[in-house]
């Protein structure tokens, strides 16, 4: 078990001038989540990376998942650190740390040097073929292969000097907050925690919102939505989510409105909604889990009539994805299994049989109507009712 990991960083380091924000904002997203692993750490930026020191005993695999959840970290490195950067020692500590790490099997490898410290009197070429030599020397089993290597070996000569191997992959993405704020629409389905997943990847801190309709949604339902919330905040942090009774809403439209444009109608008041809540939020943008031609409501005539509505930019993460492809995502970020769970979301409850495909905006508007009088005491009263639940990570 190493005591300290390197946490690499790729795409940051291209910001220039506003590097060192992103560079903060990693090392308190790096902070937030190793404070939930057994044990105590020391995080602090080192010149291009991040330094994780084990201060106690920990266990290895639960920090590095947890590492691997951080968006913006690109690998995590279990590394041997080398305070008095004498060559002999960095080389005798690099032998060591390959054993410990792969036994005694034999296996095939190329060095690569990293020389941070200009001031070290060996140049990075020179480090990698002694360094190389010695292993050749020292671990009975290995042999060198520059084009296919199985392992590729690190020394990174910095303020002290680092030994390791290839490392475990990162989310990758920028880090939560450094993109503003966003409102996602949060339904139970497989689409929409993706979509929270990918817009987060990319810096965007998110709430959330969830459209409850009891007694045709159970409690069930709701409690999904919020499991999914939780699953999400493992790689976002903490979200908000707040959870609006759409009941008097959908029976309102249910009961004036044509069947034929029951969902259309009824996402246009939930973006209406959601958009209210984001503003109240400081939110810069919603977000949905939607993909063209999906379902009926998925339509480039079905998106174009709900974002009439708005005012706030739509943003839709897995607009030109299929099904296969979001559904692969969600497993892997391991949120599939819950949505999946057979309880009923209140757009489900609701659907028409024989739902409208293109939709004319001034039809839908002109069907509106027929509720444009009772519709905004009804809205005002789901705003005021809004619970809102903070969801944490486990």
């Amino acid at each position: 078990m190493s005591s300290s990991y390197l946490v690499k960083y790729a795409e940051i380091g291209i910001k220039g001038k506003n590097r060192y924000k992103f560079e903060d904002a990693l090392v308190h997203r790096v902070i937030e989540r190793v404070a939930r692993v057994d044990g105590r750490f020391r995080v602090t930026k080192e010149q291009g990376r991040i330094l994780v020191e084990a201060l106690t005993d920990h266990d290895e695999e639960e920090l590095i998942t947890a590492l691997s959840h951080v968006f913006g970290v690109s690998q995590i490195c279990p590394v041997t650190e080398i305070e008095d950067k004498d060559f002999t020692h960095i080389c005798e500590a690099l032998v060591d740390h390959i054993r410990n790490r792969l036994g005694d099997k034999p296996f095939t490898f190329k060095v690569f040097a990293k020389r941070s410290d200009k001031r070290y009197p060996m140049k990075s070429p020179d480090i990698c073929v002694e360094a190389g030599d010695y292993i050749l020397d020292h671990i009975p089993g290995a042999k060198v292969d520059v084009h296919h290597p199985e392992y590729k070996v690190f020394i990174e000569v910095r303020r002290a000097a680092y030994v390791y191997l290839s490392g475990y992959p990162g989310a990758g993405g920028m880090p939560v907050g450094t993109a503003g704020k966003a409102m996602l629409l949060l339904s139970g389905g497989i689409d929409s925690p993706v979509a929270g997943y990918r817009i987060a990847k990319r810096g965007v801190q998110i709430e959330a919102v969830y459209f409850h309709a009891p007694p045709y949604t159970s409690e069930r339902a709701k409690q999904k939505v919020v499991d999914l919330a939780g699953l999400i905040s493992e790689y976002t942090g903490p979200i908000r989510l707040h959870v609006v009774n759409f009941t008097d809403i959908q029976m309102a439209i249910y009961e004036k409105c044509p069947h034929d444009e029951l969902t259309i109608i009824m996402r246009r008041y939930m973006m209406q909604i959601a958009e209210t809540i984001g503003r109240q939020q400081d939110c810069l943008a919603l977000v949905t889990g939607e993909s063209i031609a999906q379902v009926a409501s998925q339509t480039m005539q079905s998106l174009a009539a709900t974002d009439a509505v708005c005012t706030m930019p739509v943003f839709r993460p897995l607009i030109a994805m299929d099904k296969q492809e979001i559904i692969a995502e969600s497993e892997k970020i391991g949120t599939y299994e819950t949505s999946i769970l057979p309880y009923e979301d209140c757009c489900t409850i609701f659907v028409a049989k024989h739902p409208v495909t293109k939709p004319k905006l001034d039809q839908i508007e002109e069907s509106e109507k027929s509720i444009k009088e009772i519709m905004p005491p009804l809205v005002a009263e789901a705003l005021k009712t809004c619970e809102t639940i903070m969801v944490k990570p486990r």
